[in-house]
């Protein structure tokens, strides 16, 4: 750009002027020889086209002037600054002088060796924790999996959903009574699962079955140990008895629960029946009914219940529904550990040496047992009375009833930086607890 610049804004100097003169001179001289021979208007367009062929030769003449003289003077101020930064710049240290660069040591067999060794053992280590967090994520991920089967399985367990895994077996021959109908309506309106099948171990009876959330040996349901097996007025004279305990001894697991039908009519029929069965059946001599109905119950898991009609049936099975369902979850939480027992390696939750340290928490966690007594005031009780047979001997001490009761009531318990009293209520029964002669007393 700097170059058509200077292009545009060319002006001719003095020298240029003069040879332009010599020039016009020139062209003078030849335009005379030429007016000889043309015309005048001739002359006159020569003369313009040589004075601009002759002008442009000498700008480009004088521009490429200029751009020799520009790249020199770029040249000289090049060298120039390269020579102050030379002399500015500490000198520069020939190559071959100083100390030569130290050459590579060879590493030995050994060194390669331990390295090798090394880089294996970093190797090894990071598989090492790669393992192990993928164990760790695996174990994760079965407790997950194991607390969500728990929990699914604590669901399925209450009562309200194992109701809907139970179904009412019930024989046709008990649908052929009059009033039965009251138990079907009422199974359907509680939108219970009942069947009409007949039973082969026992006839006259209703059974439960319940279905499993998983199949366990090819099964996928079980029978319940309930039975209820009606009796009426024609069968109380006959052998009720024998097909019950032919079928207890096939399965003692069974609990039967023996309904006779019409409880004023046959209560008086049914005891002479059973005495006189177990009497002829079992060798017994007579007895009266209550103590046929204990030994049946006790000896025999045969429970006779003596009902009205129907709807006292169908009030006993519903409610022999609802216990059957809520029994899982009971059974469930009867696995735990007890509340009151004392975490520790000795199950007795304090061991005894033999020189008697240990019998001091023995004797506190005695009276820990009783209701409402805190480890403070069992605590207090011990401080006052190290061993049991100090307290009674101050108990026979006493005169009076009302003195031994009130005997520590008076103990100061210190617990959570608060201070109080025994008080008369936990006092009498502790003095109850250590003097009752009566097994059956009822302490709290």
């Amino acid at each position: 750009m700097s170059v058509l610049r200077r292009a545009k804004t060319w002006e001719i100097s003095e020298s240029e002027d003069s040879d332009t003169d010599s020039k016009k001179g020139l062209n003078c001289d030849e335009s005379r020889h030429t007016a000889a021979v043309s015309s005048k208007e001739d002359i006159k367009e020569d003369i313009k086209e040589d004075i601009k062929e002759n002008i442009k030769e000498d700008i480009k003449e004088d521009i490429k002037e200029d751009i020799k003289e520009e790249k020199t003077s770029d040249h000289k101020c090049l060298k120039s600054c390269k020579s102050a930064r030379t002399s500015l710049s500490p000198p520069r240290r020939d190559a071959r002088e100083g100390t030569p660069s130290p050459a590579r040591k060879r590493r030995s067999k050994e060194e390669i060796e331990a390295d090798r060794e090394r880089t294996r053992e970093r190797k090894e280590e990071r598989e090492r924790q790669r393992t192990a967090r993928a164990r760790e994520k695996e174990g994760r991920r079965q407790e997950q999996q194991r607390r969500r089967e728990a929990a699914e399985n604590l669901k399925s367990l209450r009562p309200e959903n194992c109701l809907k895994c139970l179904t009412v077996c019930i024989d046709p021959a008990l649908l052929q009574q009059d009033g039965t109908d009251i138990l079907l309506d009422t199974l359907v309106s509680l939108d219970w699962w009942f069947s009409v099948e007949s039973q082969q171990q026992l006839p006259h009876s209703i059974t439960w079955t319940r279905d499993l959330p998983q199949v366990v040996d090819g099964k996928n349901t079980v029978e319940e140990e309930q039975m209820l097996d009606s009796g009426e007025e024609d069968t109380v004279t006959g052998s009720v008895l024998s097909p019950v305990l032919e079928c207890l001894n096939r399965d003692a697991k069974k609990v039967v629960t023996l309904l006779v039908m019409d409880s004023q009519t046959h209560y008086r029929a049914g005891s002479h029946f059973l005495s006189k069965t177990l009497h002829s059946q079992l060798g017994m001599e007579s007895m009266d009914m209550e103590e046929v109905l204990v030994y049946l119950q006790l000896c025999k898991n045969i429970s006779v219940v003596f009902l009205g009609d129907w709807q006292e049936v169908t009030s006993h099975v519903c409610a022999v529904t609802k216990a059957l369902s809520k029994r899982p979850f009971k059974l469930l939480t009867e696995q735990a550990e007890l509340p009151f027992c004392v975490d520790g390696s000795w199950a007795s939750g304090a061991r005894v040496e033999r020189d008697g340290s240990g019998l001091m928490q023995v004797w506190s966690k005695q009276i820990q047992q009783l209701n409402r007594v805190s480890p403070a005031v069992a605590s207090a009780v011990t401080a006052a009375y190290p061993s049991p047979q100090l307290l009674l001997q101050v108990y026979q001490s006493l005169s009076t009833e009302e003195e031994r009761k009130g005997l520590l009531a008076g103990l100061l318990v210190k617990s959570g930086g608060k201070e109080r009293r025994v008080g008369p209520d936990i006092s009498a029964r502790v003095y109850r607890c250590f003097t009752a002669q009566n097994p059956q007393l009822v302490l709290d």
